[in-house]
């Protein structure tokens, strides 16, 4: 739009990761949200996207749907302007968010550096357990830690980012922790190094894929990064943690080492989970 001004735009939306519908709503907009944060934006818009299965659900579920994600674009400091619903025999719900940025410091995954701490600002684990709820075998708090951690905006940790001179980010969300940290090893011609003991887990999440809990996204996630990776001692579980694919994940942040201490005294959740350790040929490597 101008030298300092850039429209973001993007759209996502999924069938219900949890039962409550308020819930749902509130998930699948800090989902759509956060890929405008992932860039350094800032959400401006947003119009809803909406299935809903008329005649054999209360229209209640679908106004609480909505009405849950209209809290979280509003904590956002958005609005939402409109949307659209069509008839299907299944619940899906998402949006269409607009957002701006300055150009000059827009957030991308092609400027990471050699030297660079990786830095991650949500556990991991929201695929397996959203499995586990779906089959009824999650415990209650179990339940609530996954849902207070996909209702959580990365604006914070997308502003911060902005702050302290970051120009490297990627928010972590379908193709796992490894399938976004592949998309800035080849962007950025790097090779990563991820220390898997340092790396954030929701609870419950080891007991649950220890009780069964699989994901085919989890699966073709493993395919997707296979040429990529040297695995190390990593166990199964750990590969199938690394690669589950994340609703409203965290960022993942390039960042130089002297920074690292201000960010994390302001992004508590975040945690270091790896490093950039040299240019050339795209690689990540689990340590």
């Amino acid at each position: 739009m101008s030298d300092d001004l850039t429209l973001v735009q993007t759209l996502d939306f999924f069938a219900p990761i949890v039962d409550d519908p308020y819930d749902f709503g509130r998930v699948a907009a800090a989902n759509a949200l956060s890929d405008v944060y992932a860039m350094g934006g800032e959400p401006l818009t947003a119009m809803n996207i909406a299935a809903f299965p008329t005649g054999k659900l209360p229209i209640e579920v679908l106004s609480d749907i909505l009405r849950g994600a209209q809290d979280v674009v509003h904590a956002a400091g958005a609005i939402v302007v409109g949307g659209h619903t069509v008839a299907d025999d299944e619940v899906k719900f998402g949006l269409s968010v607009t957002g701006r940025v300055d150009p000059r410091r827009m957030l991308t995954n092609d400027a990471a550096r050699a030297g660079d701490l990786l830095v991650l600002t949500k556990p991991l684990g929201t695929g397996i357990l959203a499995t586990a709820a779906r089959n009824e075998k999650l415990a209650p708090d179990a339940l609530a830690a996954l849902v207070a951690s996909m209702t959580t905006l990365n604006a914070v940790a997308s502003r911060v980012a902005l702050s302290v001179d970051v120009r490297c980010a990627t928010d972590v969300t379908g193709f796992g922790l490894l399938g976004h940290a592949s998309h800035i090893a080849r962007a950025s011609h790097v090779r990563i190094r991820i220390d898997r003991a340092a790396v954030p887990i929701l609870p419950g999440t080891r007991e649950a894929w220890a009780a069964g809990a699989r994901t085919g996204g989890g699966e073709r996630n493993l395919d997707f990064v296979a040429d990529l990776v040297e695995w190390g001692d990593a166990t199964d579980e750990d590969r199938a943690i690394l690669v589950d694919p994340q609703t409203s994940g965290g960022l993942l942040v390039a960042l130089r080492p002297e920074r690292v201490a201000e960010y994390l005294s302001r992004v508590q959740t975040a945690a270091v989970i790896g490093e950039v350790v040299a240019s050339g040929e795209p690689r990540l490597v689990i340590a």
